[in-house]
């Protein structure tokens, strides 16, 4: 790696990093912003709102503009929004604030992977694994920082607006990574993705790959304590042990996944996480085995979205920023649709029959895979040689 290529993979890493904390403040924080559950529900939608834009305008951006320039822009409003948010009171004004974060953060998803493709060649899985073990860290660290130590909340925001700030600052002054600009326009980009079978399967993988991350992370509590017996502590240390296991899958999984093993390794993953949420949910586990279940279960679930984000970036590497785009729209549909359903469920019938919809989402996910797997193969080794050529 160059000087500069470095510099960009490892400000990528930080991008991720705040990006993780964006998505996690609003929760860490609510309690000491004194918000109703309403409150935090709408401001979650606004972030949501500003997300999705934000990642389907910067990835389309990202295939006809240098990369580097699209993460100033986003870190710079990410940095102005975490400045301001609540800094004054009025909620309406927050709600407009953290539409801000929201595209701030929708920026980096949308174009910080499709540089990386961009600046290396090879172990692009690997890269791209690391960069999403970045979010996890964000999210874990910003929920320790405010939880556990009970630190100023507005003091933390307003630090990592400073270091986001200087994350503007190296992207708007960096000449690389800006790979080989599109040569189509967006619409004739977008018609030629709608076309692609491939890719409207990756996007109801993400869906689902997401939505039982997302889900895991927002349910696990509750099913400790009104299932398991647990107190909120205890409730607490499981949580932390699944996002431990997603941290470390994100790294180990990406340093097993060699551009020939990925499509396997999607496979087993799939099949692991309807096994061992199934165990965690039903075997009815003492402590011990349950901690050791949550942190294989974080493992499984952690390398599914990088992984096809990956394949993504593989498959469509001249359009790699639009198709990024469209894939990462699984984010907010998994983490709107599957606590819906999970919901639903647990309205009509039980809490604790709801659960099953982990295990049977992801059975589903491994099945979806095994019979595209010949279709998905052949286009891997169209890119192959595409490249190679």
């Amino acid at each position: 790696m160059t000087g500069n290529t470095r510099l960009l993979t490892f400000s990528s890493y930080a991008s991720m990093f705040f990006l993780g904390v964006g998505t996690a403040i609003i929760g860490a924080a609510s309690g000491n912003i004194g918000l109703t559950p309403q409150q935090t529900g709408l401001l979650v939608s606004a972030q949501n709102v500003g997300f999705i834009l934000a990642v389907l305008i910067a990835g389309a951006l990202a295939d006809s503009t240098r990369k580097p320039r699209l993460l100033a822009a986003g870190s710079l409003i990410l940095s102005v929004s975490f400045f301001l948010f609540y800094l004054w009171r009025p909620y309406g004004w927050n709600l407009l604030i953290m539409f801000f974060i929201g595209a701030g953060i929708g920026t980096y998803e949308g174009v910080a992977d499709a540089m990386l493709l961009d600046l290396h060649q090879k172990r692009q899985a690997l890269f791209i694994s690391i960069n999403h073990f970045f979010v996890t860290f964000g999210c874990l660290a910003i929920t320790l920082y405010l939880l556990f130590l009970q630190m100023d909340w507005r003091r933390s925001i307003v630090q990592s607006a400073a270091v986001v700030f200087v994350l503007a600052m190296i992207y708007a002054f960096s000449r690389a990574g800006s790979g080989k600009p599109a040569t189509d326009t967006l619409r004739g980009r977008l018609s030629f993705l709608k076309t692609q079978a491939v890719l409207a399967l990756f996007l109801a993988l993400a869906t689902i790959g997401t939505g039982i991350e997302l889900g895991l992370t927002a349910l696990l509590t509750g099913f400790l304590m009104s299932l398991r017996g647990y107190d909120l502590v205890a409730s607490k240390v499981g949580l932390i042990l699944l996002l431990c296991g997603v941290a470390a899958g994100r790294v180990i999984l990406g340093l097993l996944s060699a551009r020939g093993r990925i499509l396997g390794l999607l496979i087993a993953l799939y099949a692991a996480a309807a096994v061992f949420s199934a165990i965690l949910f039903f075997a009815g586990l003492s402590v011990l085995p349950t901690g050791v279940v949550l942190f294989i279960l974080g493992m499984t679930v952690s390398a599914l979205f990088p992984l096809l984000i990956a394949l993504t970036g593989l498959i469509y590497k001249d359009l790699a920023g639009t198709a990024l785009g469209i894939l990462k729209l699984g984010v907010p549909l998994g983490g709107v649709l599957i606590p819906f359903l999970l919901s639903v469920i647990a309205r009509y019938s039980s809490f604790r029959l709801s659960l099953a919809l982990f295990p049977a989402l992801a059975l589903a996910g491994c099945l979806l895979l095994a019979a595209g797997r010949k279709r998905i193969g052949s286009r891997l080794s169209e890119a192959s040689r595409r490249v190679s050529s």
